[in-house]
């Protein structure tokens, strides 16, 4: 039962009373697995290669797009903080030896001086010791400096957030990847105008550094890019919050009050639906590289945005031929073959319906957000990934699931997991407007049905988590889906601190 005090917190966030009931219902029942009909490859045309000559087209595509009035966004998830980047420091400082013991600790000192944040960091050891870091060093003071890295006193990064941390060293400074993004979205999403709009999602706790760090550097850019900036910043909506649940499936308390938690990515679907748009690219905040590396990313992120405004095309001339009423068998044919062929989806029983029946089915298929996403050949475990799944409406077509959404106790479906070749980087370009202009709702497009159950603990109790269907994966669920194959230079995600010592992020 809610309490007085209850009700009064669930208003405050926004949440209704029949939301957690239906919260409840899932820790009670869990999430059904996805039904697979195999992993998406090359060889099934799951995955799409673009040759030579396809490419140009597809890139003068784009261009030409970006000469219209259609209005472009880069979309960056950028609220995390980077306290698991420094997993590995936080545990040396509460080791009980001091000197680096593990390949972990011995790479970062050994290498501390490649660092983009090293010279903050010498200063911030300076100030608050009176040493630098060599010196730290000499005399085996180590934590001294881990902890002039990580708390407060010092660059307090590991409270802050990725998109803030220094993270490539230039001959004229360092950038952070907040400016890496602005950089990107000069060379690949200015509009006719020049002007580059870039959102990120941030949290309440980081959003005026992010501000401050903008209204610093976006000057320099647009110099130096000849462009204009449009920045904007939302904050994932307490709305979007789930309710904990004890062991037992009951609302999880602490001190007697409910507790909640982020709904994980899949809650940004929200702040993806409020923007302003045609199109929109999105991309992890740590997944950017030094400009001596930008090329592909940038040749493939315009690659990808063509692949989305010829096939949107083509979507939105079938749909006037439907809307307008005058067609014939043969058009319906071709345009069963696009929505087949090209958008990946199928329906067994197509051939069984009626020319009435058959245009209800072709429009709803063709009358939905679009999204073309790009996948990297495995090179390790699988990951998240793309795979041919059943909707619930019977038809099979392309969706990113992860593992956690796959009976991996079904020796088939497991196999078909072990059976991928590609994996979701996270570089998606989406089209989010109907053929009339209209913003299509993106909260009618996610399947509910996708989200998962992780356990937790709070105070030292367990308890059950509620993710929301993730953004990219269950959120995207009834989108038409096409993914292109693209190079493994485009992905380089920083997840731990060492990683900013691969050659690609020095």
């Amino acid at each position: 039962m809610l309490t007085h005090e209850d009700k009064e917190l669930l208003a405050k966030k926004g949440i209704s009373e029949q939301q957690i009931a239906e919260q409840l219902a899932c820790f009670e029942k869990g999430f059904p697995y996805l039904k697979l009909a195999g992993a998406a490859s090359v060889e099934n045309r799951g995955i799409m290669i673009a040759d030579a000559d396809e490419q140009k087209k597809y890139l003068a595509a784009w261009d030409a797009y970006k000469d219209t009035d259609k209005k472009v966004v880069k979309f960056v998830p950028a609220s995390g903080a980077a306290s698991r980047m420094f997993k590995n420091l936080f545990e040396f400082l509460g080791a009980d030896y001091s000197v680096p013991t593990t390949d972990f600790e011995k790479k970062f000192f050994d290498h501390i001086h490649s660092f983009a944040f090293y010279n903050d960091l010498n200063a911030a050891c300076l100030d608050n010791t009176g040493k630098n870091i060599d010196a730290l060093v000499a005399e085996h003071n180590y934590k001294a400096v881990v902890s002039n890295l990580l708390e407060g006193a010092g660059l307090n990064y590991g409270a802050l957030p990725k998109g803030l941390l220094k993270f490539h060293r230039y001959a004229n400074g360092v950038r952070t990847p907040l400016e890496e993004h602005l950089v990107e979205g000069a060379l690949y999403a200015a509009g006719k105008t020049g002007q580059v709009n870039v959102h990120f999602t941030v949290s309440t706790e980081h959003k005026a550094l992010f501000s401050q760090l903008v209204e610093e550097k976006v000057a320099e850019y647009a110099k130096k890019y000849g462009v204009s900036f449009n920045v904007s910043f939302s904050e994932q909506k307490p709305s979007t919050d789930t309710l904990a649940a004890d062991m037992e499936n009951k609302p999880f308390r602490d001190n007697g009050k409910l507790v909640f938690r982020p709904g994980g990515h899949g809650a940004l679907i929200e702040n993806l639906n409020d923007l302003d748009a045609d199109i929109v690219f999105i991309k992890n905040i740590d997944n950017v590289v030094p400009d001596r590396l930008k090329g592909d990313t940038v040749t493939y992120k315009k690659l990808l945005a063509g692949v989305l405004v010829t096939l949107q095309q083509q979507a939105f001339q079938y749909l006037k031929l439907l809307d307008g009423g005058h067609y014939s068998h043969d058009q319906l044919e071709t345009i069963i073959r696009f929505v087949q062929q090209q958008l990946r989806c199928r329906k067994e029983d197509i051939k069984d319906l009626e020319d009435a029946d058959l245009v209800i089915y072709l429009r709803k298929k063709l009358n939905r957000p679009m999204r073309v996403c790009g996948m990297v050949k495995n090179v390790g475990e699988p990951g998240g990934g793309p795979f041919l799944a059943y909707n619930p409406d019977g038809t099979v077509s392309l969706q990113i699931l992860e593992s956690s959404q796959i009976d991996m106790k079904d020796p088939e479906k497991k196999a078909m997991f072990e059976q991928g070749t590609h994996f979701n980087p996270v570089d998606l370009v989406c089209a989010i407007r109907d053929y009339k202009g209209n913003k299509f709702n993106l909260l009618d497009y996610v399947d509910k049905a996708t989200g998962f159950i992780s356990y937790k603990s709070k105070n030292g109790k367990d308890l059950k988590a509620l993710e929301l269907p993730g953004l990219w994966n269950g959120s995207m669920s009834d989108w038409s889906t096409v993914f292109v194959e693209v190079p493994l230079s485009t992905f380089n995600p920083v997840k731990t601190v060492n990683d900013l010592l691969r050659e690609q992020h020095q």
